[in-house]
């Protein structure tokens, strides 16, 4: 049996959180700094945490192996499970004809990156987060964004972005249910909490998002749509976890963006548009005052006007940078391949385009059937004792990691699977061609599969030996300062595992001791891990492998690290504030 240690370097508790952060701070040098290819990155750094676990933490070197199997294992199922499964599903619409028929769907909604932005990655983004998780919608969102004309890097950094405020709340709650499950604070309590923190981040994270898009120029013009979008989506959260039912938060306020988005674009345009490729254009009604002009003085026909414009548009398509071009097999408009037909498709047309991800919002939402989720834990879940690992906290009880619990039908990768089969008899795809598909897309994924496994074996060994204990106990000790670091517990607890739900797993009864012990609220602090917590899910290196995988970019996490950074680091500053004033009479009433 091992028993992890909280201070194994020379007895002291600072000196040894300093050496239990070294793999983190190399990993974020080595891909922000010295600009190192990610796999390289996360390989390097599990091997200096296997070297700290067993020199410095006294971990047998069997149990350190046996843990970073569990990790690799766990990065393989269910993380890459979803991704892969996610990714075939995109790559199946790609082989048909209905993608390009999705692009012009999505275009003929408006044609404007700006508020595509808005209405999938942060609406529909919002409602896939709600159903699964576990990074498909950063990858089904940025495939969205593609097929309208967006550029890849910014379709994965836009992705990544959106992924904030929803997170929370993702996967019917799970991250706020598991918060629960570990700290046994009551689960309304912790709902209606963080209920009153999300909100506020979903208010600008639109904002955010036409700014990525097109700079203060789409902040200047798209704010009022942006403003509606973050108004409705954090009083829909609050509201929904605050008095309704927590799993269907992110549900309900996905649902009620997009009307709210859809009721104000119908009496309100920006005066321009910015479509495929950044190229700019006037508004509908500006276009067509411009052609009756231009008839009453030249005698021109509308429809050469027409066609004028749209060469126009299309002239104004900036080339690529080199970092931008995908992978070969990717469906992505580039240069003179940018799609330029913007025509409304017949309904039934635009039903078989959007059919694969209406497919999936129906699995998804039959699975979340009470008595299908039932049956689904009993049989399509299994639970037992990791082989080789035998560990106890540095208090002497089990470390319930060790327990590893495999969804197998019930995990979200299979019901990405079963979604891929039907969109195959939907779009009478051969099994040999689905086959070819899923082969294609697992090689296109051989390096994000050897970065995912490698992180999450880090994250494993980094747990169990005591390592991340040491850090969150060290960060716990600053007193009435707890109330400012406590977000940036939970801010290292996704980052590094990529998951709100395990971050809370990991931090949560430390959150709420801690809190106890230096006079703040249990639930306040508890809340604030998973709040904070998602601000670090765009940095996580699983994530950043989900996104550059999805757009083509291979080995481009580094580059969507170093563009997100600045973000990440700024809402955690702003959530940080918003909490520290919770935390005092000043917010103090927000507290149930």
């Amino acid at each position: 049996m091992f028993q992890q240690i909280l201070d194994p370097i020379a007895g002291s508790l600072i000196l040894s959180a300093l050496f239990a952060a070294l793999p983190l701070v190399l990993l974020f040098v080595l891909l922000g700094v010295f600009k190192v290819k990610a796999p390289k990155a996360a390989l390097a750094s599990l091997a200096l945490s296997l070297v700290l676990a067993i020199v410095g933490w006294q971990m047998p070197v069997n149990q350190a192996l046996s843990a970073t199997a569990a990790g690799i294992f766990y990065g393989l199922f269910p993380i890459l499970w979803i991704l892969v499964n996610a990714l075939w599903i995109y790559r199946l619409t790609v082989a048909t004809p209905w993608f390009e028929v999705l692009g012009r769907t999505i275009r003929s909604i408006s044609n404007d990156l700006r508020i595509l932005s808005i209405l999938i990655a942060f609406c529909f983004g919002a409602l896939l987060e709600s159903l699964a998780g576990f990074g498909a919608p950063v990858a089904i969102s940025a495939a969205m964004l593609m097929a309208a004309g967006m550029k890849p890097l910014k379709s994965a950094i836009v992705s990544l972005l959106a992924n904030t405020a929803p997170v929370a709340f993702g996967a019917m709650a799970a991250p706020i249910i598991a918060l629960n499950g570990v700290t046994g604070l009551p689960l309304n309590e912790l709902s209606s909490m963080a209920g009153r923190q999300t909100p506020f981040i979903a208010l600008i994270v639109p904002l955010l998002l036409v700014f990525i898009v097109d700079g203060r120029r789409g902040v200047k013009q798209t704010w009022p749509v942006a403003l509606v979008a973050g108004v409705a989506f954090g009083a829909a959260q609050f509201v929904t976890s605050n008095y309704f039912a927590v799993e269907l938060t992110d549900v309900v306020a996905a649902v009620v963006t997009v009307a709210a988005v859809l009721l104000t674009l119908k009496v309100w345009q920006p005066k321009e548009t910015v479509g495929m490729g950044g190229a700019v254009q006037a508004a509908p009604e500006a276009t067509e005052a411009a052609a009756v002009g231009a008839r009453a003085n030249v005698g021109a026909r509308p429809e050469a006007a027409s066609a004028r414009a749209g060469a126009g548009s299309a002239s104004g398509t900036s080339s690529k940078h080199s970092a931008e071009r995908p992978a070969p097999g990717t469906a992505m408009p580039t240069g003179s391949a940018v799609p330029a037909d913007n025509s409304r498709p017949e309904p039934r047309q635009i039903w078989m385009a959007v059919a694969p991800y209406l497919i999936i919002i129906v699995v998804f939402s039959v699975a979340q059937i009470p008595f299908v989720k039932a049956w689904l834990s009993q049989v399509g879940s299994v639970t037992f004792a990791w082989p080789g690992l035998d560990i106890t906290d540095s208090a002497g009880k089990p470390v319930a990691a060790t327990k590893f619990k495999l969804d197998h039908l019930k995990a979200t990768g299979t019901l990405l699977l079963f979604s891929g089969l039907l969109t195959m008899l939907l779009y009478k795809i051969t099994a040999s061609q689905g086959l070819r598909v899923y082969r294609d897309t697992v090689v296109q994924l051989r390096w994000t599969i050897v970065t995912v496994t490698a992180v999450l074996g880090l994250s494993f060994v980094m747990n169990l030996s005591g390592q991340t204990t040491t850090l969150g106990f060290a960060l716990a000790s600053a007193g009435g300062f707890f109330a400012v670091l406590s977000p940036l517990i939970g801010w290292i607890g996704v980052a590094l595992t990529g998951s709100d739900t395990s971050s809370n797993s990991l931090f949560g009864q430390m959150q709420a001791t801690a809190a106890e012990q230096t006079g703040l609220s249990p639930v306040l602090m508890a809340a604030s891990n998973s709040s904070a917590g998602v601000m670090g899910k765009m940095l996580s290196l699983q994530n950043l492998a989900v996104a550059s995988a999805a757009v083509g970019l291979d080995g481009a996490e580094g580059t969507l690290f170093r563009k997100l950074l600045g973000w990440s680091l700024g809402l955690l500053a702003l959530i940080t504030v918003l909490i520290f004033l919770q935390s005092t009479p000043v917010l103090g009433w927000m507290v149930p």
